[in-house]
């Protein structure tokens, strides 16, 4: 019981920092990503921080696993290069008994990162996906910056405000827009005193100005036509094109069950693949761990490295395929967990007598 908790401890104390460091790491990132779009206007500011808390369960569902496998990499390479390993072997701690704590580990891992992909994760993306229509409908506003030219959300115009009062009222509005007539560049620039946007129904919007003055002519020519107006609309953003595999992404887990589709067996399938994914890694972890004492702890971790990358992407690929209609439901990403059984089994049973006895068999075939 005693060696039983020592592993334990030991590999959750790895598991952990490598956790922390890679979220601290992703969140990092998306946060930087996200301020980007805010400073652009694509989303208004006060949405940052719910951005980043929303994508926090979906980036833990994708790390535990990885966390807990390099984990069992650090920790157990510490012990082989400090000759715990070697000790415990001594007293008769054999690695098929090491492997079954690390199991044990798994399970709890499994149930907790279950919980987080088939629940928390997609409520999270549901919620998400509530907070970017919000900020698609406030989008209108708060992508206007005040000192700043910057284009239209449908890339047909360039937009200069000089202040926005405190009723959200635009003031002193420039706005320049070309087009191309018969072979010649017409060019467009509308100067008014106060403008607002406004969202239509279909999610496209307009930018309403009144109070201002049209110049327009052709950019070969010395001669423009100006007019005086009471009001002028120009629309600045089209219609949001909808994602069809976004929501099947933030749809509860138990909807998913009913659905016969491809694209929600997919997404099913997907979910249920990451927690299943944690038994198989600590299989091939606990064999991979073992180093040489010159080695170092870091001796086998570049081929684990390689191991895990080839599994998830083997997963992506499969998921991607099986939402094309390309491969049978029944097939799904099954096969890919399978020659992960097939390579942890075989490396644990290496050096075990059914290892050697079949190692055996086969030189004696050859």
């Amino acid at each position: 019981m005693l060696i039983f908790r020592y592993l334990l401890k030991e590999t959750l104390k790895s598991q952990l920092a490598i956790f922390f460091i890679l979220m601290a790491i992703f969140v990092t990132l998306r946060f930087v990503r996200v301020l980007g779009d805010a400073s652009d206007g694509d989303i208004p500011a006060g949405l940052v921080l719910g951005f980043l808390g929303l994508y926090a369960p979906i980036l833990a569902s994708l790390v535990l696993p990885i966390s807990a496998y390099l984990g069992i990499m650090l920790a157990h390479g510490r012990l082989y290069v400090d000759s715990e390993m070697t000790v415990m072997r001594a007293c008769g701690i054999s690695e098929w008994y090491i492997t079954r704590v690390m199991l044990f580990l798994s399970v709890l891992i499994m149930i907790v990162t279950g919980a987080i992909t088939l629940y928390f994760a997609p409520m999270a993306a549901e919620n998400e996906y509530q907070l970017r229509e919000k900020a698609r409908n406030e989008a209108g506003l708060s992508a206007i910056i005040p000192g700043r030219f910057q284009q239209t959300g449908n890339a047909k115009a360039v937009i200069f405000v000089h202040d926005i009062d405190t009723e959200d009222q635009l003031r002193r509005v420039f706005l320049s827009q070309n087009k191309t007539e018969n072979g010649e560049n017409q060019v467009q620039v509308v100067y008014a005193q106060t403008g607002q946007v406004a969202s239509n129904p279909d999610g496209t919007r307009n930018l309403v100005l009144k109070q201002g003055v049209q110049y327009e002519g052709q950019q070969s020519q010395k001669s423009y036509r100006k007019v005086e107006f009471d009001e002028y609309q120009i629309q600045i953003a089209d219609k949001p094109a909808e994602e069809a595999r976004r929501k099947v992404s933030v749809l509860p887990t138990t909807e998913l069950w009913g659905d016969e589709s491809i694209e929600a067996r997919a997404e099913l399938q997907w979910r249920i693949a990451i927690p299943l994914s944690l038994p198989f890694l600590i299989l091939i972890a606990v064999p991979l761990s073992a180093v040489d004492p010159r080695q170092g702890r870091f001796g086998k971790m570049f081929p684990a490295i390689l191991l895990y990358l080839g599994y998830f992407l083997l997963l992506l690929a499969s998921r991607r395929v099986l939402e094309d209609g390309k491969i049978p439901p029944q097939l799904g990403l099954w096969w890919v967990h399978t020659i992960m059984l097939i390579i942890g089994v075989a490396l644990i049973v290496r050096d075990r007598k059914t290892g050697t006895q079949f190692r055996a068999w086969i030189l004696g075939k050859k």
